[in-house]
C-alpha cells in the first residue's frame, strides 16, 4: 500500500438467536466449508477475511457473537467498533421463534452500535418450500412480512440464505462489505 492510500479495514459483527446458523454462515464466507455439528459459541468467535473491490483491498474482522442471554453482558463489549451488521435468524420449521427475537436484536445494535449498515439473513432457506414465503402471508417469516420489517426498520437488505447449500451466502455478505466499502470511499 502506498503512502496516503486509504486503508479498507471493517469490523462486521453477527448476530442472532443461538443454533440459528451464525458460525456455519461465517464459515461459509470465508472458507467456503460447512460446519455439520452444532457447537455453542462462548462469547465470540472472531474470523479474518479479504476482499478485493475496484483493485482495492478490504480487510474484514468478522465477530460472530453468541446469542445466549448469558452472554448478554458480555456481548455489549463486543459490539465496541463495529462497521456494519448481519442478523440472523432460521426459516428452519422448528426455529421459527428467531424470527419473533429479530426485533430485539435490532435494537440491541442501534443501542450498542449507532447507526451502522445493517443486512438480515434468513437462514436455512434449503429446509423449507421457498413459495410458501411469497404465497401465504400468514406465515410469520413471509416474505410480506419480513419486507415490512426491513422497510421499517431501515435495514440495507433481506437475503435468503443457506450455509448448506452456500445459496445467497457469497452474494449477502459481498453486497454488506460493498456498502461499507462505498460509504467510506466517499468521506
Amino acid at each position: 500500500m502506498s503512502i496516503g492510500e486509504k486503508e479498507y479495514k471493517f469490523k462486521i459483527t453477527v448476530i442472532g438467536d443461538p443454533a440459528v446458523g451464525k458460525t456455519t454462515l461465517v464459515k461459509k464466507y470465508t472458507t467456503g466449508s460447512f460446519q455439520k455439528d452444532y457447537i455453542s459459541t462462548l462469547g465470540a468467535q472472531f474470523s479474518n477475511y479479504e476482499e478485493k473491490i475496484e483493485g482495492k483491498q478490504v480487510k474484514l474482522f468478522i465477530w460472530d457473537i453468541a446469542g445466549q442471554e448469558t452472554f448478554e453482558v458480555m456481548r455489549r463489549k463486543f459490539y465496541n467498533g463495529s462497521s456494519g451488521a448481519i442478523i440472523v435468524f432460521s426459516h428452519a420449521p422448528k426455529e421459527l421463534k428467531s424470527y419473533d427475537h429479530i426485533e430485539k436484536w435490532f435494537k440491541e445494535l442501534k443501542k450498542y452500535c449507532g447507526d451502522i449498515p445493517i443486512a438480515l439473513f434468513g437462514n436455512k432457506i434449503d429446509l423449507i418450500n421457498e413459495n410458501d414465503l411469497t404465497s401465504d402471508k400468514e406465515k410469520i417469516n413471509s416474505d410480506v412480512n419480513v419486507g415490512n420489517f426491513v422497510n421499517e426498520h431501515d435495514i440495507i437488505e433481506y437475503f435468503k440464505t443457506s450455509a448448506l447449500t452456500g445459496q445467497g451466502v457469497i452474494e449477502a455478505f459481498q453486497k454488506l462489505v460493498r456498502k461499507l466499502y462505498y460509504k467510506v470511499s466517499e468521506e
